[in-house]
């Protein structure tokens, strides 16, 4: 049972793309967690030696990622990621990550559309 408010909200929102179709959670880089359709990443949980009262995640938002950048917890891309959408969001032990479960669940929703094929993003 998870122990720490991150913790939690990683397992909901790990629970909650698994009810996307063909959605597997796996390995990610490295140390973190992944969330894949069809063996493509569109949702990577944690980072390198994180602590379990912190939260990274990094997910593709072709329609948000401009506004998402604006949020206090996500952090600016750069390079690759800029280019291609995807936007890093973190959460320290005084962040309220559970405040903010409604948004990611929804760009967790877009990040899977935008990776999944299109007749598996038609469903969702």
């Amino acid at each position: 049972m998870p122990r720490t408010a991150h913790q939690r909200a990683e397992a909901e929102l790990t629970a909650h793309g698994l009810t996307f179709p063909e959605t597997t959670a796996g390995q990610g880089w490295g140390g973190t967690r992944a969330l894949h359709v069809r063996k493509k990443m569109f949702a990577v949980f944690g980072a390198n030696g994180e602590p379990l009262d912190a939260l990274t995640l990094i997910m593709k938002l072709p329609i948000s990622a401009e506004m998402a950048e604006e949020l206090p917890f996500v952090r600016p891309a750069r390079g690759w990621y800029k280019q291609h959408n995807w936007v890093t969001a973190h959460f320290g032990p005084d962040d309220d990550v559970l405040a903010e479960m409604e948004t990611l669940q929804g760009w967790l929703r877009q990040s899977y559309v935008a990776v999944a094929p299109k007749g598996l993003g038609k469903v969702v």
